[in-house]
């Protein structure tokens, strides 16, 4: 087990959050040394995010290589894991159907598109290819090459041929006689180096992780500001409201009541790995984090890699629920009555969405159009009501990557409740 740091990393990353709030306050847009301004320091961090990204694809398939070699990655498991995601998401669903139809938050805007639009920010480019479509969404996910799915970051393919390989290479291990015996042990080595070569190189990168913070968010609350939030309150408070909810009610009773692992623990655990994602903004750049915090909590490697690696994009929770509270709220403040069979589509389409969008930068908003377009909003109005939410969508980013990394924990949590000893 690896020894905790007497200066854990979510502390530095706080440090790295107040560091970079107060540059981004205090000179905003302009230069500040050497001509250099906020936007050019959110660049520079970016650039560790990027190489955490580049890394985080590899490790997804040498872990799930791996796992093949040293454990037995069975149907029953991958049933399982299916089943535990989709009561996650059956309950994110319940809470802000919940919310939304109870409290109507988004009536607060009615009336009021025009005043919040002197606000409004630039709605992120849309990206090529998005779809709802499951049986387009599915035939996306087999690659036209093996290389394709590393050069795109293409997660679910990436975890398609890393699980298609390793069922065949444990086969062929299996069944090895003569020198075939000797070449697949060499081979068996040979990823397990791998992978213990990426997890070290990752967790070196992400060492840097509370510096590229303090770079990031100096850009975001430079460009963003914080007057923002006297406008548009309603709609953070309302959305963050129903990812709250899920991430702390729901997940560390579900840890406590199956996973016999208490709330504390589970946190205290967790702590490392939510924090560097509400920090970056990807749950796949924390990925070796993740793990990390697993083997703290005592979550066996098999089930911490099958969750996180194999069941990475089926446990969105955070975007999922995002997609149905926004485009539920923007509905009601468009003043669109909306019957239970239509929010239920609204739901459908926001865990497809959920599924097929992992690795995207701003994944959340750029797919919203897709989600409201499902529930017969025109696009000329999403063309409007878009901008409205992005000066704040930064926040609930960071607040929806949180959740899907805690998503990821648990369900690795209850996953290895049921694995034998």
């Amino acid at each position: 087990m690896e020894p905790r740091s007497r200066f854990p990393l979510y502390l530095q990353v706080l440090v790295g959050v107040v560091i970079g709030s107060l540059l981004g306050m205090t000179f905003g847009k302009d230069p500040w040394c050497f001509g250099l301004n906020n936007a050019d320091l959110g660049t520079l961090g970016m650039l560790v995010v990027r190489a955490l990204k580049a890394l985080a694809t590899p490790l997804i398939l040498v872990a799930i290589l791996d796992s093949f070699f040293k454990t037995n990655v069975s149907a029953r498991s991958g049933v399982r894991l299916l089943a535990v995601c989709a009561l996650n998401v059956s309950v994110a669903m319940g809470i802000g159907l919940v919310i939304l139809n109870v409290v109507r938050p988004g009536e607060r805007w009615a009336g009021h598109l025009e005043a919040l639009a002197s606000v409004a920010g630039k709605a992120p480019d849309a990206v090529a290819g998005a779809t709802l479509s499951p049986l387009k969404n599915f035939a996306a996910f087999i690659p036209e090459s093996v290389v394709e799915p590393f050069a795109k970051n293409l997660v679910i393919s990436i975890v398609l041929v890393s699980v298609l390989a390793g069922a065949a290479m444990r086969a062929t291990r299996d069944h090895a006689t003569g020198s075939l015996v000797q070449s697949m042990a060499t081979l068996e080595q040979l990823v397990e180096a791998a992978y213990a070569v990426l997890g070290r190189m990752l967790l070196m990168v992400a060492s840097s992780m509370p510096f590229a913070v303090a770079l990031i968010v100096a850009d975001v609350v430079g460009k963003a500001g914080i007057g923002v939030f006297s406008a548009l309150w309603v709609f953070l408070v309302a959305i963050g409201s129903g990812l709250l909810l899920h991430a702390l009610v729901y997940y560390p009773l579900l840890s406590w009541g199956v996973g016999r692992i208490s709330p504390v623990r589970y946190f205290r655990g967790a702590l490392d790995a939510v924090v560097t994602a509400m920090s970056v903004n990807s749950s796949l750049a924390t990925m070796p984090v993740t793990l990390r915090c697993l083997r703290l909590l005592g979550v066996r490697e098999s089930s911490a890699r099958l969750s996180a690696c194999v069941g990475t994009n089926f446990n969105n929770d955070g975007i999922m629920l995002y997609e149905a509270m926004a485009t539920l709220f923007l509905c009601q403040a468009l003043g669109y009555a909306m019957s239970f069979s239509q929010q239920i589509t609204v739901v459908l389409a926001s865990i497809m969405a959920g599924v097929g969008i992992a690795g995207i930068p701003e994944a959340g908003l750029i797919i919203l159009p897709l989600v409201l377009g499902a529930a017969g909003v025109p696009e000329a109005t999403v063309a409007v009501a878009i901008p409205l939410i992005v000066p704040v969508d930064w926040i609930l980013a960071r607040i929806r990557s949180g959740v899907n990394v805690l998503a990821d924990m648990v369900v690795a949590i209850v996953l290895d409740r049921f694995e034998p000893a």
